[in-house]
């Protein structure tokens, strides 16, 4: 097994085999390969191919993503989730302009400087726009990395992370073997594509992979042994009661959520810790009372490492209530719209009108 092996079958399988049509490919523009990498962390392209135009027709180059608020980003973003994404992605873009004149810089180590820019997107960003011989680590490349080389060192430890990233960057194309121009972008598409059609958590399709011959962990007849983290995460659950007041114009009382934390930066509905800690609020906001509680059906949202229980209550209120003074502010539905709000908040309000 060679690196230049490697790299020549990896190359040419993705030329003929591999994904050739998503929009982010058809072009060396870093401004749109970085969103899309971006988009990309933890996303399905089946989501993101639905989110990807939008923010280009909103924001069609770095400079107007810079010079927009950040609740017209967040509001553009909204359903995509892990939204410090959005923020970093406005943070980056403004780094860009200010740093770099407007031009995303060509190298992997640079473009690793910038917030929201991690040491993988970094080495997509380069490969893809600037054909730098750099490796990329997502996870689909890591699982197939590590079966190829039958790396059973485990990851959750630095220093074989680092040993990893060592031989992912000897594995890729050789400038004397092949044009870098053209190679370094197939291949690392490549890697993406293998490890996210063929070479799969469960019951890889090993005989289809182009790499089954030079593939140890293939040979050995236990790919699935890899690749190997004892670190698991730790879940935990959380129940949130959720206060929807409307009034009788259909306006929805929303506020926006702390800047760290679940929901950072999103307008949401108030939130607290029980059903009784919500009645006193509602009790405090509205003394003379002539509002209706309304329980809706609790349901469950699935954070990265938390069970979110949300138990929403509507609070129907008339316009003299709803008019006084309060910590929220009223919005109509033509306003939350566009407004970052959470997905399960989003489906909540368009359930409501």
């Amino acid at each position: 097994m060679t690196s230049s092996s490697i790299a020549t079958a990896v190359v040419q399988w993705q030329a003929s085999h591999g994904r050739n049509h998503l929009p982010w490919q058809q072009t060396r523009d870093p401004y749109r390969v970085w969103l899309s990498e971006i988009m990309l962390q933890q996303t399905q392209v089946a989501t993101v191919l639905g989110y990807f135009p939008r923010f280009l027709q909103q924001f069609p180059d770095v400079a107007s993503l810079a010079a927009a608020s950040e609740d017209a980003v967040l509001g553009l973003w909204s359903g995509l989730g892990y939204y410090s994404r959005a923020r970093n992605l406005h943070k980056c873009a403004q780094a860009v302009m200010a740093l770099h004149g407007g031009r995303f810089p060509e190298t992997a180590e640079a473009l690793a400087t910038l917030p929201g820019i991690g040491r993988s997107t970094a080495g997509a960003i380069a490969s893809f726009c600037f054909s730098q011989r750099v490796p990329i680590l997502d996870a689909n490349v890591r699982r197939v990395l590590t079966r190829v080389l039958a790396f059973g060192e485990d990851l959750a430890v630095a220093k074989n992370e680092r040993a990893l990233w060592d031989l992912a960057t000897d594995l890729c194309p050789d400038p004397r073997e092949l044009d870098l121009y053209e190679a370094m972008p197939r291949y690392t598409q490549g890697m993406m594509d293998l490890g996210a059609s063929l070479c799969l958590p469960r019951k890889p399709a090993c005989l289809l992979c182009p790499l089954q011959s030079q593939c140890k962990a293939a040979r050995a007849g236990n790919p699935e042994d890899y690749p190997v983290r004892t670190r698991k995460l730790k879940r935990s659950a959380q129940a949130w009661w959720l206060l929807l007041a409307q009034d009788s114009q259909g306006r929805i009382s929303l506020g926006k959520r702390p800047s760290t934390g679940i929901w950072a930066g999103l307008y949401s509905p108030p939130v607290f810790e029980d059903a009784a800690a919500l009645e006193a609020a509602v009790q405090a906001r509205w003394p003379q009372g002539g509002v209706e509680l309304e329980h809706q059906p609790a349901f469950l949202h699935v954070l990265t490492h938390r069970d979110l229980h949300l138990h929403p209550v509507l609070v129907r209120v008339d316009a003299v209530h709803a008019a006084e003074p309060a910590a929220d502010d009223w919005y109509t539905r033509a306003q939350w719209t566009d407004m970052g709000l959470p997905a399960p908040v989003r489906k909540l309000l368009e359930r409501e009108g």
